[in-house]
């Protein structure tokens, strides 16, 4: 919500709800700075489709929600608290009363209802920013010159605007289909929230020393680049990108075979660039809890220490995920078994035995030392590779 005017409308009610004070800075993340520049007041109008109209108080009040609650559904959804400015319009007040309409159907909890907005607002938010920073401010150069930006940017919103729109919804109903199909496989309703996952980080090693050496831009741009090929690997090898960090990546997979290939993947893809520095991998198999998108728990907490003390282009991986690895045939127990089987094979073709096969395992693992790590014991990393090139 941004603020054209400080002062409410006729007819609007002062707020007996504490709740409608300005938010402390840490619980927002936006602010709404009063403006009275008209092309932002068009280019608002343009995107919401409407006029403001309402003020805080006024919207609750006509979607039928208590101003306690429609001021925790904003601030979930990440806008700031604007007094009583006549700033929100009658999608404010459909998206209240949907939101409360939900509740009162006992189709979601109050909280649910609260996580749909925050989870919604932090996902939008960052796409919005993206779009603006990265998309709309190239486009919105002007092409001849004394042509200004801004008689550049509303007839090009105008355009892009509803295709935008509609790619949005596609995507995200095409990420809703997978979600939702995940679930339904899952074993019981336990599992739908505490699922046994592996869960990957992938870091770059380094990145402090090149943040002061790089200039901003070239650092955007190996950023970017990071990030796009690791989503583009995660994708295509059937994971998912749970979050990016900046120089690292979070990743899950639902089998351990799935997560091994894109770590090896991420590490030969950067290998190959050579204006990428060194990558390292850490992988963990176990149960993980997922909210709103994210990953938590002990699982998590393991895979992002086997990063930390990975060398630089390899894959540690965790003994359960080493276990899993064995036990769906991916990789050997041992080398020695390999090389023992491999050995039986060959002396029963020379005796003529038919449809003599040796287990193609794609990956193998290499004990590493024991040793402890911080808040989870003694664990023992073993090594991932192709085989063969162990």
């Amino acid at each position: 919500m941004t603020v054209d005017d400080t002062t409410s409308g006729a007819g609007a009610e002062p707020p007996s709800d504490p709740s409608v004070h300005p938010t402390p800075h840490h619980e927002v993340d936006h602010t709404a700075e009063p403006t009275h520049d008209p092309l932002a007041i068009r280019l608002e109008q343009l995107i919401l489709g409407a006029d403001r109209r309402y003020t805080p108080f006024q919207a609750a009040r006509t979607a039928g929600v208590s101003m306690d609650l429609a001021s925790r559904f904003w601030r979930a959804m990440g806008f700031a608290d604007i007094g009583q400015a006549r700033a929100l319009t009658e999608a404010d007040v459909l998206a209240l009363r949907r939101l409360a309409g939900l509740v009162e159907a006992g189709l979601l909890s109050e909280p649910m209802a609260i996580q749909v907005a925050r989870s919604t607002g932090q996902t939008t938010a960052r796409l919005a920013e993206w779009q603006i920073d990265s998309f709309l401010e190239g486009l919105t150069e002007p092409p001849e010159p004394g042509m200004t930006r801004t008689e550049v940017t509303y007839p090009l919103i105008e355009l892009l605007l509803p295709e935008l729109e509609e790619f949005l919804i596609y995507v995200w109903r095409r990420q809703l289909a997978a979600a939702t199909g995940r679930v339904v496989q899952a074993a019981d309703d336990e599992e739908m929230v505490d699922r046994r996952l592996a869960v990957g980080f992938a870091d770059l090693v380094g990145f402090t020393r090149l943040t002061r050496r790089l200039e901003e831009e070239e650092l955007g741009e190996l950023v970017e680049t990071f990030e796009t090929t690791c989503a583009d690997l995660v994708a295509a090898h059937g994971g998912r990108l749970i979050k990016t960090l900046g120089d690292e990546v979070l990743y899950a997979a639902d089998d351990a075979g799935t997560a091994a290939e894109i770590a090896l993947r991420l590490i030969e893809a950067m290998t190959q660039d050579e204006t990428m520095p060194a990558l390292r991998v850490g992988i963990a198999f176990g149960t993980v809890t997922t909210r709103m998108g994210d990953v938590f728990g002990t699982t998590v907490n393991l895979a992002s220490r086997l990063t930390s003390i990975a060398p630089k282009d390899a894959v540690l991986v965790d003994g359960a995920f080493a276990q899993e690895l064995t036990r769906t045939g991916d990789a050997p127990a041992s080398e020695a078994q390999a090389a023992e089987e491999a050995a039986v094979a060959e002396k029963e073709r020379q005796e003529g035995v038919e449809s003599v096969s040796v287990p193609k395992y794609r990956y193998g693992l290499q004990p590493m030392w024991q040793r402890p790590v911080r808040g989870l014991g003694v664990v023992e990393p073993w090594l991932l590779a192709r085989r063969g090139t162990s």
